[in-house]
């Protein structure tokens, strides 16, 4: 499966912004700024919100997960590759947190499937790679305004020959600490050492 990294052009603002906040940091009497493994674009002007339903029926806003460290990642449960490797790593990455530390995740799937997706199949699909992972969904309008907020993209395609399509997708997941600020993207296949690092780290600092 084709899965999309995020262009240049769609973080532009917010590597900038990185690089700029560094650049002050050198100059400044502070110190070192938390080593994350993943990439740190605190800061970003994205990523605010979203309103959708969880694989329960319950709405749901990124407000009813403050105090929690959230880790959000735009999927299908018919993809082949991509999601079910991502969730696989979420969970590795939660056992090697402590078990105080792993409460205080909140992994969230969103899914760009909506017409296939239902309530149902999500849930069997997230749960089990692990019982606290959420699936959301809503109506294609719903997806799609907080695939735009996060700055995702996903487009459905036909291999030749198939009698089903698959869907192109983002391949990166967001982090956002405990007071709902987006923090750190953590690209494909990041290894669960370096999640649960990056995770660990984000709590410390007061995430």
């Amino acid at each position: 499966m084709r899965t999309f990294i995020p262009r240049l052009s769609a973080f532009g603002s917010v590597l900038l912004l990185v690089l700029a906040l560094g650049f002050a940091a050198g100059c400044g009497e502070q110190g070192p700024e938390p080593a994350y493994k993943g990439t740190d674009i605190t800061g970003a002007d994205f990523g605010r919100d979203l309103q959708l339903n969880d694989h329960d029926g319950k709405p749901r806003s990124l407000a009813d997960f403050r105090g929690k460290v959230v880790v959000l990642f735009f999927g299908y449960t018919h993809c082949p590759d991509v999601c079910p490797t991502t969730l696989s790593d979420m969970a590795q990455a939660l056992k090697l947190l402590t078990p105080e530390q792993a409460r205080r995740v909140q992994v969230l799937f969103v899914t760009v499937d909506p017409e296939r997706d239902t309530p149902e199949m999500l849930k069997g699909f997230v749960t089990y790679f692990h019982p606290s992972f959420l699936g959301l969904h809503g109506t294609p309008e719903a997806v799609a305004r907080a695939a735009r907020e996060f700055k995702v993209t996903y487009r459905r395609h036909t291999e030749p020959g198939a009698t089903d399509y698959l869907i192109d997708h983002t391949a990166g997941s967001y982090v956002l600490d405990g007071r709902g600020r987006l923090r750190l993207y953590l690209p494909y296949a990041h290894p669960p050492a370096d999640i649960a690092h990056d995770l660990a780290l984000l709590m410390q600092s007061g995430g």
